[in-house]
């Protein structure tokens, strides 16, 4: 389950995973996102936040995960990864192989630094 809301002001996505993730999450985000992309362009930034990372519940959810991100990371200019699992440096550098976003990873009690990192999109 991911509990997920989307700042319009701010053109941010913030994505909170509970537990491990399912095929429907990212449909659900999807139905977030999309409406605003296609009025819009673009996000300026995806914030996820989660002390660690859930896993996937199946193989499904891992193929739509990766779908996903095929399908929106040219439409998100910065994604901040704020938690305090070592997996988040991981994933800022491999994230940057795979998608045209700017990744950065924050400790958990970074939010708002994250926040201003996408607001301050020089």
């Amino acid at each position: 389950m991911i509990e997920h809301t989307l700042d319009t002001m701010h053109a941010i996505l913030y994505v909170r995973p509970k537990t491990a993730l399912e095929k429907d999450d990212f449909v659900q985000l999807a139905k977030t996102a999309d409406p605003y992309i296609e009025k819009n362009g673009n996000l300026a930034g995806l914030i996820i936040e989660n002390p660690t990372f859930p896993g996937w519940k199946s193989l499904g959810a891992m193929v739509t995960h990766f779908c996903f991100v095929r399908d929106h990371h040219k439409h998100i200019k910065k994604i901040g990864l704020v938690t305090d699992s070592s997996v988040g440096d991981v994933a800022e550098h491999l994230a940057s192989h795979f998608v045209s976003a700017e990744v950065k990873h924050f400790s958990s009690a970074e939010l708002e630094a994250a926040k201003q990192w996408i607001i301050n999109r020089g």
